[in-house]
């Protein structure tokens, strides 16, 4: 399978028709797979909570659009932040197992190439904060 405007932009468009604003398009066959590989659409106003994953690290590598992705200790204050920006040579960020985080976007059909281990395992109330 290509990877091309024609995927993102069908991508885009179902996550501006989603109540949240994204749109996951997995790689993978299975949920139970080793490797999660996925295009993540989304939209300006999608709401990301500060989270993290216990059990793997993961990578975004930003196709098309503009986000930001913040890092935040364990009392959600903000560490780090990294504006993703493909036009100016910004490509992705490597979020550590652990890490805290969340996103903010800021233009419309912004895409990312998401990576991280499997299997797919949903995100519990002690890895959100509120």
């Amino acid at each position: 399978m290509i990877i091309d405007s024609q995927l993102l932009n069908k991508v885009s468009e179902q996550a501006r028709q989603n109540e949240r604003l994204r749109m996951n398009f997995n790689f993978h066959l299975k949920g139970e797979a080793p490797s999660q590989r996925l295009l993540n659409a989304l939209e300006p106003g999608t709401q990301v909570p500060v989270h993290r994953h216990q059990h793997t690290g993961e990578s975004y590598i930003l196709l098309r659009g503009k986000m930001r992705v913040y890092f935040h200790n364990a009392q959600g204050d903000v560490t780090e932040t990294f504006e993703l920006d493909p036009l100016n040579g910004q490509f992705g960020v490597e979020i550590p197992l652990g890490q805290w985080h969340s996103l903010e976007v800021l233009e419309t059909g912004t895409v990312i190439f998401e990576a991280k281990d499997g299997p797919y395992a949903p995100i519990s109330p002690e890895d959100v904060l509120n």
